[in-house]
């Protein structure tokens, strides 16, 4: 292999595959390395690796038939390698990037895992590579748009490339945007405001699905999502989709805002495009939106639980996505938003206590009450703000 760069052979999963030598293009200890790296790789995003792989494996186990399967960002093909590798069900993988370099080390990387009759490398643009899929007998089962920044770009045209009941996965790293540092540009990337509060990388979330529900509806497509989560410095979201206007009219009844009060905590979700409250209905103080955001399911439970059980025949799979799968299902069909319990002691002054109290006393007063994976100290509820403070100072023991 005729590279112009320093590189090393690492195992991840079931594969070894070389990517750059990060610690050469590392100027400091504060440096992000894998920005500076000629060909993409970022070895903090095994976990998003994963979990690809289980959520790819438990998509085939659904449709029970060979997938054909495309990344066209792949960056040193770790990820395409892996799904050919680890996924029980893949026919064919096709990676591409348009980086020539990262081209030489994906075509490098398929023959170190002899898997040259099974995955192709092209070296193109994303959404030119995926237009040449858009034809119906040349569509893919599974795309995964991974790329450094915003999907949106791209979401178009890997629609228009996934075949009818397809699985596309979407990652966004830009988190500032879309966690109210900048609603500007959340409205004009993803075509609604975020919002800075709390529970702002599910907001995140809700902000690029609800992006792709009505990219997808203006090709008469619905969207179903079956999985999300929020990592680190990313969030990430699997949805299926279905051909048709009637689909795509149902989707989009999913859409609307989340109104939230930063003064007493209340926060309601409103179906629709328009909003309708501005005051708050607990201390009458004016209500923020985010929005136009989607507001049906970010996880579906038995899709989970297929997760789940593909960890027993992928018993490489790391701890931390497991933990994440976890609990991911167990907050599905919980209500929009959730409480920070540290942010809560801090409005009413209060010390922390263990967030298992605080669940049991919400549960005692008649409400749903579990973790979320989106931090640590949340809590996914369906009870009003007022409750919650109420549980926090009980289990404090404040009154």
């Amino acid at each position: 292999m005729s590279l112009d760069f320093p590189i090393e052979i690492i195992y991840e999963g079931m594969v070894r595959v070389a990517v750059p030598k990060l610690e050469a293009f590392k100027r400091g200890v504060w440096d992000y390395a894998p920005s500076r790296a000629p060909v993409f790789y970022n070895p903090l995003m095994r976990v998003c690796r994963d979990i690809a792989v289980l959520a790819l494996q438990s998509y085939q186990m659904i449709v029970g038939r060979r997938l054909v399967v495309s990344e066209p960002l792949a960056g040193c093909g770790v990820r395409g390698i892996r799904f050919a590798t680890e996924v029980e069900g893949v026919e064919t993988v096709y990676i591409n990037d348009i980086s020539e370099r990262a081209y030489r080390i994906s075509q490098y990387n398929i023959e170190l895992n002899s898997l040259a009759e099974r995955v192709f490398a092209s070296n193109e643009d994303a959404n030119f590579f995926l237009s040449r899929h858009a034809a119906p007998n040349k569509r893919f089962d599974f795309i995964d748009v991974d790329p450094f920044g915003s999907p949106v770009p791209y979401m178009d045209s890997a629609i228009r490339a996934l075949r009818d009941g397809g699985l596309l996965a979407l990652t966004a790293t830009d988190m500032a945007p879309l966690c109210g540092v900048y609603p500007k540009v959340a409205l004009r990337k993803y075509g609604g405001l975020s919002l800075r509060t709390e529970y702002c990388h599910e907001i995140a979330v809700r902000l690029l699905a609800g992006c792709l529900a009505t990219s997808a509806a203006k090709h008469n497509i619905g969207v179903k999502v079956v999985f999300s989560h929020s990592t680190d410095h990313y969030i990430r979201l699997y949805a299926t989709i279905s051909h048709g206007a009637k689909r795509a009219d149902e989707t989009l009844e999913n859409m609307g805002y989340i109104l939230h009060c930063f003064k007493c905590l209340h926060r309601e979700v409103g179906k629709g495009i328009l909003m309708q409250r501005l005051a708050c209905p607990e201390c009458g103080s004016t209500l923020r939106a985010a929005g136009p955001l989607w507001l049906g399911e970010i996880a579906d439970g038995e899709f989970c639980t297929l997760m789940e059980e593909s960890l027993k025949s992928l018993k490489h799979i790391g701890g931390e996505a497991a933990r994440v799968v976890s609990l991911v299902k167990g907050e599905a069909g919980a209500p929009a938003t959730y409480y920070v319990i540290d942010k809560v002691c801090e409005r009413i002054g209060a010390p922390t206590p263990p967030l298992k109290d605080v669940i049991e006393s919400i549960v005692g007063m008649g409400f749903r009450a579990v973790r979320t994976h989106f931090h640590g100290k949340g809590i996914k509820s369906d009870a009003p703000a007022s409750i919650v403070i109420k549980a926090v100072k009980n289990a404090a023991g404040l009154q």
